[in-house]
């Protein structure tokens, strides 16, 4: 997914707006989890949300997203922004967030959703990591 980050979306140092950043990683990362679960989904949560670097009035934002980890009716989505400058080329690392979906069915309850079958050696990773991290989030609910 890409984003001309306009006048509009800027702050008056002329950086995007962190809550714009926001806005197009849940976007980005809901397509990732409607095609993967083929069902309605609900944002659940923002595990972690990291702004490394700004991005400027005209640049491309690049927005990439992946289902790292899927379990009973949740999906963990892992998002990355990339600041392309069009007139340099120069590419930063600008945003990296991990959300949690729910599947929703049509009584608007949680709904199953498919398991992930990791197969290069970096799917594996972020699996593992994601899976870890499901724990965490897991066990933080419970206190």
């Amino acid at each position: 997914m890409h984003e001309l980050v306009l006048p509009n979306d800027t702050n008056v140092l002329g950086n995007v707006h962190g809550g714009r950043v926001m806005c197009l990683m849940d976007i980005c990362a809901a397509m990732s989890a409607y095609k993967h679960a083929r069902q309605p989904v609900v944002t659940a949560s923002v595990d972690r949300l990291d702004f490394l670097a700004p991005a400027k009035k005209g640049d491309i934002l690049i927005l990439k997203s992946s289902v790292n980890y899927a379990h009973k009716t949740s999906m963990e989505i892992g998002v990355r922004i990339d600041a392309e400058s069009p007139f340099s080329g120069e590419v930063n690392h600008t945003a990296t967030a991990y959300l949690t979906f729910v599947a929703i069915d049509k009584n608007n309850k949680p709904s199953s959703v498919p398991k992930i079958k990791p197969e290069t050696k970096d799917e594996k990773r972020r699996y593992e990591r994601a899976k870890a991290r499901h724990l965490v989030r897991k066990t933080n609910r419970m206190k």
